[in-house]
C-alpha cells in the first residue's frame, strides 16, 4: 500500500498544535507549582514516572504525560 506524504502545511499545523500543548502544560505546572509554594498542595513522583499531586482540601490527582486524572 502506497502512503501520501503529509503536506508541508500539515506539518506546519501539527508543529503549532504541538507546541500549544507544550505551552498549556507548562502553564498548568507553574500552576501546580504555585499551589505547592503557597503550602496548598503537597506533590511526588509515583513509581511510574507520574505526579501525584494532593491537595489540602483532600483530592488527589495524578499528573500523566498528556493527562489529568482525579483519583479521589
Amino acid at each position: 500500500m502506497r502512503t501520501m506524504a503529509r503536506s508541508s502545511a500539515a506539518g506546519a499545523n501539527s508543529q503549532i498544535a504541538n507546541g500549544a500543548a507544550i505551552d498549556a502544560k507548562s502553564q498548568v505546572l507553574a500552576a501546580v507549582g504555585e499551589l505547592v509554594d503557597a503550602g496548598k498542595a503537597e506533590w511526588s513522583r509515583t513509581a511510574s514516572g507520574e505526579i501525584e499531586l494532593r491537595l489540602l482540601s483532600g483530592e488527589v490527582f495524578l499528573l500523566g504525560e498528556v493527562s489529568v486524572t482525579r483519583v479521589a
